[in-house]
């Protein structure tokens, strides 16, 4: 048994859709950014060549085994698959669709609803709001939708390798203040998933407060919030602007901040609150997708990632094992700069440090 629980946040964005051959053109995945991405300053680790996977496909059944394998052996108990249902449209599904299918690999999982719209300034940088293009809008219909939203659930939540808690599925609400009829939507799925002979939902959410949750109505709550420490960090809204502006007039990036600071103020709040998860990041750089807008932690080595992994550990250490849960944010978000994957700088050292810090040796 592992120290932890933890649960990495998956992207399924590695595969052509037809929503984005025609908005970004033929054969767009998440790696048409990624490779395109350009170092900001001098010594700036752009762009983020993996390494061990390459460029992968995720059409490839072996490329999700090759994950899968290299995710246990770090000690992730499984992935959380981003989730993308716009009343009833569904967006990058067919991974998840062909890991149920096939019951390979054979590796926990479970969804996060990524309940945001879709536009052409989703994923590619320069779109601003004016111009932007609404792909797939976040709709919520009420009563119906989320019947047909459960029913397509109903088959993943049944599978032995779903992930649970409390008996129950595990289901994340990315953005649960933005979410009309909520109470309903979480009523209605507790209902049916009893009538589907399971114990009920594990609902948790994210991008909110804790007491908000809890108020809410979801059972644990997931502290990714990076807005409260990074205004922490700058220097009063007057100050930052100006600082901001000089920086945009000399062309540099505006919002550069050290990662050792910011992941430290991450998850004071779960220290004692058996329902509220830390989040660990090995970093975050969206220059990929945002350019000279991107938010950048500089400074995110292996050394100041274990000191992350093991802050986490002390919050959660006198939690039930079934509460004993870390989110790492992410597997495989290439174009945000969080990733545990290999690359051609770091190789294996993140994914090490996981497996030191969280892979129990005693026998």
């Amino acid at each position: 048994m592992n120290k932890a629980r933890v649960i990495a946040f998956y992207l399924p964005q590695f595969h052509p859709i037809p929503e984005n051959d025609e908005n970004w053109g033929k054969g767009f995945t998440e790696w048409t950014n990624v490779a395109n991405a350009k170092p900001l300053w001098k010594g700036h680790h752009q762009p983020r060549i993996p390494a061990d996977l390459g460029f992968y496909d995720l059409r490839l059944p072996e490329i999700r085994e090759a994950q899968a394998k290299m995710a246990r052996d770090a000690g992730v108990e499984g992935f959380m698959y981003w989730h993308y249902w716009f009343g009833g449209k569904k967006l990058l599904e067919k991974p998840a669709e062909w890991v149920l299918q096939s019951g390979k690999p054979d590796f926990p999982f479970c969804f996060g609803w990524a309940n945001h719209e879709w536009s052409t300034a989703t994923w590619t940088k320069g779109v601003k709001n004016k111009e932007k293009k609404m792909i797939a809008e976040m709709v919520y219909p009420g009563t119906e939708d989320n019947r047909n939203h459960f029913n397509y659930c109903l088959p993943f939540f049944k599978d032995h390798r779903y992930i649970q808690v409390d008996g129950k599925p595990l289901f994340m609400v990315y953005l649960p203040e933005d979410f009309k009829g909520l109470s309903q939507f979480m009523n209605e799925w507790q209902k049916w998933a009893k009538e589907a002979g399971l114990k009920g939902i594990y609902f948790f959410c994210c991008n909110t407060t804790y007491e908000k949750a809890k108020e809410m109505g979801f059972d644990g709550y997931c502290h990714n919030d990076k807005n409260p420490v990074l205004k922490s960090l700058r220097h009063g809204r007057i100050i930052n602007g100006i600082i901001k502006r000089i920086k945009s007039f000399l062309g540099l990036p505006g919002q550069v901040y050290d990662y050792s600071k910011v992941v430290s103020m991450i998850h004071p709040e779960c220290t004692k609150k058996e329902d509220c998860f830390p989040v660990i990041t090995p970093g975050y750089d969206h220059t990929a997708r945002r350019g000279k807008q991107a938010l950048i932690f500089k400074n995110a080595t292996p050394e100041a990632f274990r000191k992350h992994v093991s802050h986490a550990l002390d919050v959660v250490k006198d939690k039930p094992y079934e509460h004993k849960i870390i989110f790492l944010q992410s597997w495989n978000e290439w174009g945000e700069g969080n990733y545990m994957e290999p690359d051609t700088k770091w190789g294996h050292a993140f994914l090490n440090v996981l497996r030191d810090e969280i892979v129990n040796k005693e026998k």
